[in-house]
């Protein structure tokens, strides 16, 4: 019997990150839903909030458990506003296209976004954010 392979570092970052995306879709999804469903909230400002909402737990959680960074606060913290900036716009680019000019359902819409904005960030915070 030979034992089992190590984890690849990589698949074990892309793990740890997949599951604080997690932690930090609850935070997203929780707000969008509360802000359509409750407030009649437009399904484009009410998922930027759960945006943001989801990034603080985001940027806690991977500094800590995905990229184990040591780079100080006052570095990683510009770079990954920066790089949450150009999530927030692919995010709200998508939504409005998809809810606005193609008339769509907004928790689809989102879990498209979602998939998208999940591949930039990751990229982005582990080649520069974290590095």
């Amino acid at each position: 019997m030979t034992a089992p392979r190590p984890f690849h570092p990589l698949a074990r970052q892309f793990t740890a990150f997949f599951s604080v995306g997690v932690a930090a879709a609850i935070a997203h999804y929780g707000l969008l839903i509360a802000l359509v469903e409750s407030g009649g909230v437009h399904p484009v400002p009410a998922t930027l909030a759960g945006y943001v909402a989801g990034g603080l737990v985001s940027y806690v959680l991977n500094r800590k458990h995905t990229y184990e960074s040591d780079r100080p606060h006052r570095e990683a913290t510009w770079r990954f506003a920066a790089v949450a900036f150009v999530g927030f716009l692919v995010t709200w680019f998508l939504m409005h296209a998809f809810t606005v000019w193609l008339d769509g359902p907004y928790l689809p819409s989102q879990i498209i976004t979602t998939g998208v904005v999940m591949l930039w960030s990751f990229m982005a915070h582990k080649i520069w954010t974290f590095a």
